[in-house]
């Protein structure tokens, strides 16, 4: 059986798109068009959601995932901020959109603040992922008022209306309506229903149902990048630190390099020189060549005498 090679496996259509979509083009972009393209998915994924839930539910209709009784779609709208909160001022609204609106300003404007100084590209995305999140909502906030109709109870299927025929454009609210959209909520987990001891104070004897919050795919986003970012802040802000630390160790080795270099140009000087030994020159006079050793003259007093610091 030598000289036969085994059959390579068949590969998967799917997998092989998978795999040539990201060699060749994910992992050719720059980290600046990677979270662009990051933002892009999330917003166009999380839009696509609302608009059809918008469209095709009723106001607080419930279907189940998978037939799960603990995923389930429920369409409902948030007039708010999170978890519901409402505000009872006329302008409440106008200002918190206004305010989503700065956030997401400063966010991008930090997004390129972290890609110039290159930080952790994981703290890099989990930002993006929040600037993606805020974005869905603002989008809500500014236009869903300005282009969809009412959702009712029971028969009120919104629909798309002329751009500023909406259910948000009245002369009751400031700017006529404008920034006053309902954000559009359909993710709902209720996984267990928990039942707390009679023994605890104040909340004992009752039912808690784990996971109550109804919320959309920005949301979500929003979620996964703060706990990214707390989840592993030991990681991103440790590489970051070691990344604005490399450049300043030059500048305390550049001096000990100078310290070095001089005290290496002194010891060749002195190697040099010639040894200071008092009876290098009585061991000079004893080993010339073809001078008779054996007949000890004494020089005479015109000869000139030996001077240690002219040897040449």
């Amino acid at each position: 059986m030598h000289g036969i090679t085994p059959l390579a496996q068949p590969i998967c259509p799917k997998s092989r798109f998978f795999a040539d979509f990201f060699t060749q083009i994910i992992l050719p972009l720059k980290k600046g068009h990677i979270v662009a393209l990051l933002i892009l998915v999330v917003l166009l994924i999380d839009q696509a959601s609302k608009f059809y839930i918008k469209t095709h539910f009723e106001y607080n209709e419930d279907v189940l995932i998978g037939g799960l009784d603990w995923a389930r779609l429920h369409f409902v709208e948030n007039e708010g901020m999170a978890f519901g909160i409402t505000f009872d001022w006329e302008y409440g609204k106008l200002l918190l959109s206004l305010f989503r609106v700065l956030m997401v300003a400063g966010l991008i404007w930090y997004l390129r603040l972290l890609l110039v100084a290159e930080m952790p590209f994981g703290f890099i995305l989990s930002i993006g992922l929040i600037t993606a999140g805020a974005l869905g909502n603002i989008i809500d906030s500014a236009f869903y008022g300005l282009i969809f109709s009412v959702s009712g109870y029971h028969g009120g299927v919104a629909e798309l209306t002329a751009f500023g025929q909406g259910y948000g454009m009245t002369q009751e609210l400031p700017f006529n309506g404008f920034m006053h959209g309902r954000v559009v909520d359909m993710l709902y987990f209720p996984i267990k229903w928990v039942h707390i001891p009679d023994w605890l104070p104040w909340i004992g004897g009752d039912d808690f149902l784990f996971f109550s919050p109804i919320f959309n795919v920005a949301d979500a986003s929003i979620t996964i990048g703060v706990l990214m970012i707390v989840i592993f802040q030991s990681r991103f802000f440790r590489d970051g630190f070691i990344q604005q630390e490399t450049p300043e160790a030059p500048a305390v080795t550049w001096e000990d390099a100078e310290k070095s270099d001089e005290e290496v140009l002194a010891s060749a000087d002195s190697d040099t020189e010639a040894p200071e030994n008092p009876d290098w020159n009585e061991n000079a006079e004893q080993e010339i060549p073809g001078e008779d050793t054996r007949n000890n003259e004494q020089p005479s007093e015109s000869a000139p005498k030996p001077n240690n610091h002219n040897l040449l």
